[in-house]
C-alpha cells in the first residue's frame, strides 16, 4: 500500500532526472558547436510502426554503442510511445535540445553515436525535413506538425517510458487517484467530470459524468468498468497508441471512475491484433499492483479496485459495448436488444460503466489542472481535444491532437502538409467506416460534434481519411460498405442483407452496369438499415453512401449514364489514349500483353480502345508519359 507521501517522493526523485525533457527548448544555429557532454536523453519510438521499421532494434544498438564508448553515465536511451509522425519513422528526439531524428536506419547509429555524442555535431541529414529550414534546427516541438496540437490526450506519449511506472508517477501520474480517494466523496467526483463536459471520445459524445451519475444511483452487490479498446475502424490507431505509450493513464483513470460509481472491478478490453499495447497493459497493471495503486486498500482507503484484461478475436463489430460484454461473458460478440441502459444493466447484468481509451486518458489531467483549464480548451459544447489518425492523400500521415473547433483546413494542410504531389483536395472522410465523405467546400467547418453531423458526418473513434482528384467517390463508398458487410454479426436482418444489396449496386455501378433506378435504390436502403438496425454498426453503415450522393452525385450519374469514372479509379470504365507527346519508341506495343497498339517508329501510337484489357502495362513502359488514362 502506498500513501500521498510516499508518491510525492518517487515523483520527485524521479523528476529531477527527468526533467530535461521538459526544458526549454531554443532554435540551434548551424555551424554552432551544438553540444558538449552532459545529461542526454536519446527517446526512441517504440509505437507499432517504429517497431515494425526495427525501431527496437535501433534502440538496442544505441544502448550497445553508447555503453561501448563509454558514454552511458550521460547519455540515457529510452523507450517511448509514439511520437504521432509516423510517416517519418523510425523516429528519434534527443533532449535537452530537442533535436528530431526521422527516418532512421541501423546503419545510422554508428554516426549518432560519434557525430552527435561523441563530437557535439548534429547530423544534419537525418533531421526531419521541416526542422532544418536557412540553416536553423528547429527543436521538436517548433515543428509544424507538433506546434499547431494540443497534447492532451497524449500528454505523456513520446515523453515517458510507458514500461516505467515511476516516469508515470513523475508527470503527476497518480495525483488525480490520490485526491478523489483520500478527499472527495463519489458524488463530488461525478460532479467534477460533470462540471468538465468532457463528452465521450468513442464516437457518439455523451458527456461522461452523466453516465457515471446513472451508474452511481442504481443500488447493486457488484458493478463494472470497462474500457473499450477494441478499436477497429481502418487506418485508425489513436487508442492503441495511447495504450502503447501511456498505459497508466486509462489505468488511473479507470480506478477513479470505479471510486466514483462504486465499482471493484474493472476490464480492458483490447484486440489481440495490438500486441505490443496487450505487453505494455500487462506490465502496466502488475507494477501498479505492487505499489498498491490497484489492489485492497488504494491509499490506506476502503476503496478497492482491480483491473483484468479481455482479449478481442477482431471482430468490428465488437466496439458497439453491448456486443463487448457478450463477449467478454464467453458469448459470441453479438449486440443486445437494448431494454436497459448499460449503466443499470451492463455486464453479467450489473450496473456497468463504458468509456473509449481517450475518454478515459483525459480524465487524470481534469483533475490534475482543472475543470476551467479544461474548458478554456476547444469549443463550448465540445470542450478539450480530439486525437484523430490522419491518413490518405496526405503528406504528414500519423497521430495529432488538436483542439477542438480547428477546421479541417487546418488539420489539412497546416498539420497534414498538404497533398502530395500538388494534387487537388477532393474529399475527408471522417469517423471511420461509418462516417461521412465531405466535400472541399466545407473545409473551413470546425471539427466538433455539431459541426460534422449537420454535414452528415461524425467524430467517430477519430478516423480521418483525406481523397484528393484521383479518388473515385462512388469506389470510397463501395470499399466502405465492403468492410460494413464484411464486419457484420448478421443478427439482424436490415443490416445483414440490406448492406449486402447496397454494395451489389455499387459493384454494379462501379463496373459500368449501372442504371438510373439504382440511385434511389440506394437511397431506399440507406433509409431502411439507418432506421431498422439493431445496433449502431448497421444504423451508421450507410453513411458513405448517403453523403457522397449528397456531395457527388454528379460522380454517380457520370458512371451510369455517361459509363466514365471521373477520378480515374474504376477500372472496367477507363479508356487508355495515347497523346501527341508520343515519340514513337513502340515501347508500348511491345509491352502490350494483347498486342492492341500499333504504329510506326518515331510516329504516334494507337490504342484499340476494343482490345483494350485496361492493365495499364502501357503507361508503366512509357518513358516520357504519353499515355494517359480517362
Amino acid at each position: 500500500m502506498i500513501t500521498i507521501e510516499e508518491l510525492n517522493k518517487i515523483k520527485e526523485e524521479t523528476l529531477s532526472i527527468m526533467e530535461l525533457r521538459r526544458a526549454e527548448q531554443k532554435d540551434i544555429v548551424d555551424g554552432e558547436r551544438e553540444m558538449g557532454l552532459h545529461p542526454t536523453h536519446v527517446l526512441v519510438c517504440g509505437g507499432t510502426g517504429c517497431h515494425s521499421s526495427d525501431g527496437d532494434k535501433i534502440r538496442e544498438l544505441l544502448i550497445e554503442k553508447v555503453k561501448e564508448k563509454g558514454l552511458d553515465k550521460d547519455i540515457k536511451v529510452v523507450l517511448t510511445g509514439c511520437f504521432g509522425l509516423c510517416e517519418s519513422g523510425p523516429n528519434i528526439v534527443i533532449y535537452p535540445e530537442g533535436i528530431f531524428y526521422s527516418h532512421v536506419k541501423l546503419e545510422d547509429v554508428d554516426e549518432i553515436v560519434e557525430e552527435h555524442f561523441q563530437n557535439g555535431h548534429i547530423v544534419k541529414r537525418l533531421l526531419f525535413k521541416e526542422s532544418y529550414e536557412d540553416g536553423i534546427i528547429k527543436p521538436v516541438n517548433e515543428v509544424n506538425f507538433y506546434k499547431k496540437q494540443t497534447r492532451v490526450a497524449l500528454r505523456d506519449c513520446g515523453l515517458i517510458n510507458p514500461e516505467e511506472i515511476n516516469e508515470y508517477i513523475a508527470f503527476d501520474g497518480y495525483k488525480a487517484l490520490g485526491k478523489a480517494v483520500t478527499e472527495m466523496t463519489q458524488q463530488e467526483v461525478i460532479d467534477f467530470v460533470k462540471a468538465s463536459n468532457l463528452r465521450g471520445r468513442g464516437g457518439a459524445g455523451f458527456p461522461t459524468g452523466r453516465k457515471w451519475e446513472s451508474a452511481y444511483k442504481y443500488q447493486s452487490d457488484q458493478k463494472y468498468i470497462i474500457c473499450n479498446a477494441d478499436e477497429g475502424d481502418p487506418g485508425a490507431f489513436m487508442d492503441r497508441s495511447i495504450l502503447e505509450g501511456d498505459p497508466h493513464s486509462v489505468l488511473e483513470a479507470m480506478a477513479i471512475a470505479g471510486y466514483a460509481v462504486g465499482a471493484d472491478q474493472g476490464y480492458i478490453y483490447v484486440r489481440a491484433e495490438y500486441p505490443i499495447a496487450v505487453h505494455r497493459l500487462e506490465i502496466a497493471i502488475e507494477q501498479a499492483k505492487e505499489k498498491g495503486l490497484l489492489g485492497k486498500n488504494i491509499f490506506g482507503t476502503d476503496f478497492n479496485f482491480d483491473i483484468e484484461l479481455r482479449l478481442g478475436a477482431g471482430a468490428f463489430v465488437c466496439g458497439e459495448g453491448t456486443a463487448l460484454m457478450e463477449s467478454i461473458e464467453g458469448r459470441r460478440g453479438m449486440p443486445r436488444t437494448k431494454i436497459h441502459r448499460t449503466a443499470h444493466k451492463g455486464l453479467w447484468g450489473k450496473p456497468t460503466i463504458i468509456n473509449n481509451v481517450e475518454t478515459f486518458a483525459n480524465i487524470p489531467i481534469i483533475f490534475q489542472k482543472g475543470v476551467e483549464w479544461f474548458k478554456s480548451i476547444g469549443t463550448e459544447k465540445s470542450p478539450g481535444t480530439k486525437v484523430f489518425a490522419l491518413g490518405g492523400k496526405i503528406k504528414n500521415t500519423g497521430l495529432v491532437e488538436i483542439p477542438m473547433g480547428v477546421t479541417l483546413r487546418d488539420i489539412i494542410f497546416d498539420i497534414g502538409g498538404g497533398i502530395p504531389n500538388d494534387k487537388e483536395f477532393k474529399a475527408i472522410q471522417t469517423g471511420g467506416p461509418s462516417g461521412g465523405c465531405i466535400p472541399k467546400e466545407y473545409l473551413d467547418t470546425p471539427v466538433d460534434f455539431e459541426s460534422l453531423g449537420k454535414l452528415g458526418s461524425i467524430m467517430g473513434s477519430g478516423g480521418m481519411v483525406v481523397m484528393d482528384e484521383d479518388n473515385c467517390m462512388v469506389d470510397i463508398a463501395r470499399f466502405f460498405l465492403d468492410f460494413t458487410v464484411e464486419e457484420s454479426c448478421g443478427k439482424c436482418v436490415p443490416c445483414r442483407e440490406g448492406t449486402k444489396r447496397m454494395l451489389e449496386t455499387l459493384e454494379r455501378i462501379t463496373k459500368g452496369d449501372g442504371v438510373p433506378e439504382d440511385i434511389e435504390r440506394l437511397e431506399s436502403l440507406s433509409e431502411t438499415i439507418t432506421t431498422a438496425s439493431l445496433c449502431g454498426l448497421g444504423q451508421t453503415a450507410a453513411n458513405p453512401v448517403i453523403s457522397t450522393l449528397k456531395y457527388f452525385r454528379d460522380e454517380y450519374e457520370a458512371h451510369i449514364d455517361d459509363k466514365k469514372c471521373p477520378g480515374g479509379t474504376c477500372q472496367s470504365l477507363l479508356q487508355f489514349f495515347i497523346t501527341d507527346a508520343c515519340i514513337g519508341c513502340t515501347k508500348c506495343a511491345r509491352n502490350c500483353p494483347v498486342s492492341c497498339i500499333s504504329g510506326k517508329v518515331k510516329e504516334r501510337h494507337v490504342i484499340d480502345t476494343e482490345k483494350c484489357i485496361k492493365c495499364g502495362t502501357c503507361m508503366e513502359a512509357c518513358p516520357v508519359h504519353a499515355i494517359v488514362k480517362k
